[in-house]
């Protein structure tokens, strides 16, 4: 088991990478909203899904694995 210390440093270092993504999504989104996405990122995903032919909010609907 990792101790106390380990678990903190671990810890410390999952909240700067949560806030160095975090920051990244949220410019993003800013800048896709400025260049004419309405609703920035979300936009961007529903758009994505249409485009392949799938609607990115249907969890049900079985997603396309591409071939390598």
């Amino acid at each position: 088991m990792k101790t106390k210390e380990e678990l903190l440093k671990k810890l410390a270092y999952l909240e700067f990478v949560n806030d160095q993504l975090t920051t990244e999504v949220c410019d993003l989104d800013e800048l896709l909203r400025k260049v004419g996405f309405p609703k920035g990122v979300e936009s961007a995903k529903w758009i994505g899904g249409e485009m392949l032919g799938q609607n990115p909010n249907d969890e049900t609907q079985e997603k396309e694995v591409p071939e390598s």
